[in-house]
């Protein structure tokens, strides 16, 4: 295969598609989007056999623990793909939205309507939901999308892609609309970051390694995380059997997820009742403790935590573990280590709550509750094409407003400039 070739036979037919999806009426992307869910539950059997394609080679191919959780597609997963989709459909159709109309001293009116961003390409591992989250996602806010998967799923992501296709022309939307890369050959993802005259924004989802490359190499803009340093913060006023409960979700609720729990801050205080519960906990949930001094002296089968442990993004079922006088050295703490990704706070005082959600700088900051709920689903937004840390366009779970953008729009009749 001509691979540059290739590439940009596929991103002149995005471009394409692309004017089409921005001129699409709500109920027909509605109708795109909930075709597409039901194309998945009544396809479940096709998609059960590809991810088992998968599955196998990743088997022989010696994938890790984390990556094969990610690949693996359940009853329960493919319902959350369809639901997902069903309330993007659901959700309010941002293209086209004016706000700001005012009228200005010369007697035009000045104001701001929102429109797509156009060609998106989301290059990604592991993770078929993506697939048909970022094909939801990008069709209900006008958008046309290039998606690039991993190697290691490249079955499933093919079952998926034909049931988007199945729901494009029952809707009468073009097929390009969204196009899954055909070649794993990783030179197309090279092709991809240079193609800056079809694609105008790509989104890396997956390991610290690819996203540094894209990041690295993209002459397009991008909408990224590089990693998930997240931390939990149980501070002494609080209601212990509340701490330990949210603290041990935050941690092995799912252990490959960006938004797990990779670092728990105790306030001394507390320490000791708080560890002695969740110490017994992480252990039969088999979680390697990795703790400071005051740590294990309460846990004393911790391992010790080194420098290089705090900054660390497991992936894994491995936790750090510090003890902290209290709130400053807490937010020093995530200040200093932190990856600005998602943070919280477990505690019963409200003036020390506000401090967290103000001091702290990171794309979604909680007050008593686990960083798991850092999705896109659990945010009222369907579903995400990423997580960005960045601090401009989008920052958090990015939906269906952060794949717009506003232009001005100005209102006049027969108004000219003195």
């Amino acid at each position: 295969m001509d691979i540059k070739a290739y590439i940009k036979e596929v991103g002149q037919r995005a471009r394409g598609a692309a004017l089409a999806m921005a001129r699409a009426e709500t109920k027909v992307k509605d109708k795109a989007v909930l075709a597409i869910a039901a194309s998945l539950e009544h396809h479940v059997g096709d998609l059960f056999d590809a991810n088992r394609r998968d599955l196998e080679a990743g088997n022989r191919r010696g994938l890790d623990a984390a990556m094969v959780e990610r690949l693996e597609l359940t009853q329960r997963s493919i319902s959350a793909m369809a639901d997902g989709l069903r309330q993007v459909a659901r959700l309010p159709d941002p293209v086209g939205q004016i706000s700001d109309l005012n009228y200005q001293p010369s007697g035009i009116q000045v104001g701001r309507m929102r429109v797509p961003l156009g060609v998106i390409c989301i290059i990604y591992e592991s993770r078929p939901n993506v697939t048909a989250d970022a094909a939801g996602l990008c069709l209900k806010s006008g958008n046309a999308a290039i998606l690039r998967g991993g190697s290691e799923a490249i079955h499933s992501n093919q079952a998926i892609a034909a049931c988007i296709h199945r729901g494009l022309k029952e809707a009468g939307l073009p097929v390009d609309a969204v196009q899954l890369i055909g070649t794993t050959d990783r030179a197309a993802v090279g092709e991809l970051l240079r193609m800056k005259d079809c694609i105008d924004v790509i989104v890396p989802r997956g390991g610290k390694g690819l996203i540094e490359r894209i990041t690295r190499e993209a002459k397009v803009p991008t909408i990224k995380h590089l990693h998930g340093v997240c931390h939990v913060y149980i501070d002494d006023k609080t209601i212990i059997d509340k701490a330990v409960a949210i603290a041990f979700n935050a941690k092995a609720q799912r252990f490959g997820t960006c938004n797990t729990m990779e670092t728990l801050l105790v306030a001394e205080a507390v320490a000791k009742p708080v560890l002695q519960k969740l110490g017994a906990m992480f252990r039969e949930a088999g979680v390697e403790i990795r703790g400071c001094d005051a740590t294990r002296a309460i846990l004393p089968d911790a391992v010790p935590a080194t420098e290089e442990d705090w900054p660390t993004e497991y992936l894994a079922p491995i936790l750090s573990v510090r003890v902290v006088k209290g709130l400053d050295e807490a937010i020093n703490h995530i200040r200093q280590y932190g990856s600005q990704h998602t943070d919280s706070i477990v505690t019963e005082d409200i003036s020390r709550a506000r401090r967290f959600l103000t001091e702290v700088d990171s794309s979604s900051v909680m007050v008593n509750a686990s960083t798991r709920l850092a999705d896109g689903y659990e945010y009222g937004l369907g579903a995400e094409v990423g997580i960005s840390t960045d601090k401009l366009h989008a920052r958090g779970p990015v939906g269906l407003e952060g794949l717009t953008s506003q232009k001005f729009i100005v209102i006049g009749d027969g108004h000219v400039r003195e």
